[in-house]
């Protein structure tokens, strides 16, 4: 569980990789595991997603410092973020948008326990469909 813990951790940040594979595989190896399979992996993955948070978070004063960022922008993108940011959020477990979304979260300082708890269920979602279907098969 450990192993599955961590591959979906690392899956969730801003590097490349995967974490299905390891979890259907997982779930074929130990099917008396499979909820807490769920359990793990779903958290894993979302404190991955808040490891993109935090660094969009702490990198925020470094990139205005740095003019990557102008104030204007960030106050324009943090109105549309609190407005549409629990939707945005929820599409957190797709490849190659999610985390992104989550990087910028923390850029505009999103509520972090709103977040999580956004991220959270979005994440669960994710791995119950994958189970269903694993159980389907």
């Amino acid at each position: 569980m450990i192993a599955l813990f961590f591959i979906c951790l690392g899956a969730a940040t801003l590097l490349p990789g995967g974490s299905e594979a390891y979890f259907l595989y997982k779930l074929n190896e130990s099917p008396e595991l499979i909820y807490t399979s769920l359990l793990v992996a779903s958290t894993g993955n979302t404190l991955g997603s808040f490891i993109n948070y935090l660094l969009g978070k702490y990198l925020r004063d470094f990139s205005i410092k740095k003019s990557y960022f102008k104030k204007s922008s960030i106050q324009k993108a943090t109105d549309f973020f609190q407005k549409y940011g629990f939707i945005s959020l929820l599409l957190s477990w797709t490849p190659i948008i999610g985390d992104p979304i989550t990087f910028v979260a923390g850029v505009l300082k999103y509520n972090w326990l709103k977040f999580l708890s956004i991220v959270f269920i979005a994440k669960l979602i994710r791995y119950a469909i994958l189970l269903y279907i694993f159980i389907k098969l």
